[in-house]
């Protein structure tokens, strides 16, 4: 007899990596899709799984799907800006910046529907998540530029910073990812930069900020 071709065991995932793969699904399809055009049939499908068991998961449906589908792409951002705190200052930035586009490249045109808002399922919840890895990247910015203490002016300096990359990621996408991504890089680098050369002419930390900075190039 001709021996039969064995067949893989069937595994049963664990619940973490259930919930994974689940996440894993939905972000995928909210990265091509607004959250509302996308339904848990979908998930289910995309999932290879059966719609029940996404509902064992996630009991709360398609609302409390997406604010964790969100909360795992805000974990994903917050890591874009984690960057050892070695060499000079702007090339660190450029780095995380590097990873950063790198995201916003691989969700498409989901980008704004997980991250921006404007979403029918967008809650305080969601919002809160999204402000917290603004907050976030700000906190690991200020810690790079190694100023003790920042002042408001410099802090409200890297906040609108960050409120301009996302504005810039967003056109990028709209504008068919023109111009290049490392140039896009490149001039929020310099746009960061005059940005902290206006505020140094009225904040004496920010202005010796930026002598720092000029030395370390």
């Amino acid at each position: 007899m001709t021996p039969q071709a064995s067949t893989p065991a069937y595994r049963r995932l664990s619940v973490e990596e259930r919930r994974s793969q689940l996440l894993d699904a939905a972000l995928s399809l909210f990265a091509h899709r607004a959250p509302e055009e996308v339904s848990l049939d979908d998930v289910a499908e995309a999932a290879g799984v059966s719609r029940p068991l996404v509902y064992r998961y996630f009991p709360g449906g398609k609302q409390q799907l997406y604010e964790a589908a969100l909360r795992s792409a805000a974990d994903e951002l917050r890591h874009c800006f984690d960057e050892p705190h070695e060499g000079p200052r702007l090339p660190r930035l450029s780095r995380a910046l590097d990873r950063y586009l790198a995201f916003v490249d691989q969700h498409g045109a989901g980008f704004s529907a997980l991250l921006q808002g404007g979403s029918v399922v967008e809650t305080s919840r969601t919002t809160a998540i999204v402000d917290g890895v603004r907050r976030a990247a700000a906190e690991h910015i200020l810690s790079h530029l190694g100023v003790a203490g920042p002042g408001p002016r410099l802090r409200m300096t890297v906040r609108m910073w960050i409120t301009a990359v996302e504005a810039a990621s967003l056109i990028w996408l709209d504008e068919d990812e023109q111009p290049p991504v490392d140039e896009l890089r490149d001039w929020l680098v310099e746009q960061f930069v005059a940005g902290l050369e206006v505020t140094a002419r009225r904040d004496a930390q920010t202005e010796e900020l930026v002598r720092e900075l000029a030395a370390d190039l």
